[in-house]
């Protein structure tokens, strides 16, 4: 941040941004008097009554000072920022340039907007460029003639059906959906028992189609085969044609909209058949448990892809039980 002033005022603004264009006299007024920086995120012409505006539409500056809401007001002194402020609020703005009277025609207070930094896809490319990302998971390098599907089923990852790339986008974006540690081990998983951490399940949930939003439901389901009652060892290893069933109730299944009527056991719903998918692939891929090998299945069912389904709690038949 080598072009930030060591002492004076900082503005980042975007011209898609109604209160930017509001306080764009008032920035005008700030940088006639010198000690004035305007960043701008999306147009470098804007604001065009300040002379001097500096180019951020890579948004490297707005990344690194971490600037959620435009218009975003800073002060720094020998180099360091000291204060912020951020939408339009004129006493604020006040206090913080030690300017009386400021915006006189202007309405005393507008929120702001969300910074372009901040938006999904551009901040988890952001991360990516300042290599910030916090993964810990082997990069895999593509080559620029190699087929992604076939790259990925080459290296044994997919069930058979076709997977999306985890691309470090992806995997940030998935790891999202959960406020949990990347690097938490939620247990071992058979038969190499590898430990499954957070992303590494991200990863798997991003391969089987699952938005951020199912991550919480996918842990809970992952945590609960990884249970060494549960057995998934033994489940892996018969050769009965047994596999794991996501039973899932609560207020999360309206939530990530599952599927617990017509068909239910069917397809047509991608949070009933991503959810269920990622299960198995976690247990392939970070446990290594693969068809005729570990996995001694004579015959298997198509459970084996996803077997996963909400519970109708609402719409049952059974009653429940007398209370005293």
């Amino acid at each position: 941040m080598s072009t930030l002033p060591r002492d004076g005022l900082v503005a980042v603004v975007k011209r898609d941004c109604p209160t930017c264009v509001l306080t764009a006299p008032v920035l005008g007024e700030l940088a006639g008097r010198g000690g004035l920086a305007v960043y701008t995120q999306d147009d470098p012409s804007f604001p065009e009554i300040v002379q001097e505006r500096i180019d951020d539409t890579a948004l490297d500056v707005s990344y690194q000072l971490k600037i959620e809401i435009v218009p975003t007001l800073i002060r720094f002194e020998a180099g360091r920022e000291v204060d912020r402020t951020y939408g339009w609020d004129r006493g604020e703005w006040e206090r913080l340039t030690g300017i009386a009277g400021l915006g006189p025609g202007l309405p005393n207070m507008r929120p702001g907007c969300g910074a372009k930094n901040i938006e999904p896809g551009v901040v988890e490319r952001l991360k990516i460029r300042f290599n910030e990302t916090g993964l810990k998971s082997r990069r895999i390098e593509i080559g620029a003639g190699e087929d992604e599907q076939e790259a990925m089923d080459a290296r044994g990852w997919s069930d058979g059906l076709p997977l999306v790339p985890p691309t470090e986008e992806r995997v940030l974006r998935m790891l999202d959906g959960t406020a949990r540690e990347p690097q938490e081990v939620l247990g071992l998983v058979p038969p190499d028992l590898a430990p499954a951490t957070v992303e590494k399940i991200a990863i798997n949930a991003v391969m089987a189609g699952c938005k951020p939003e199912y991550l919480p439901v996918v842990l809970a389901a992952v945590d609960a085969v990884l249970d060494e009652s549960f057995a998934m060892h033994g489940v892996l290893a018969t050769t009965m044609f047994v596999s794991p069933v996501v039973i899932v109730n609560g207020p999360v299944r309206r939530h990530i909209g599952m599927n617990a009527k017509g068909n239910v056991l069917g397809q047509g719903n991608r949070a009933n058949g991503s959810i269920g998918r990622t299960v198995q692939l976690v247990i392939r891929n970070i446990g290594g448990g693969r068809p005729r090998e570990v996995d001694r299945a004579t015959l298997g069912n198509p459970g084996k892809y996803t077997y996963c389904f909400a519970e109708d709690e609402e719409g049952s038949s059974w009653r429940r039980p007398a209370t005293r």
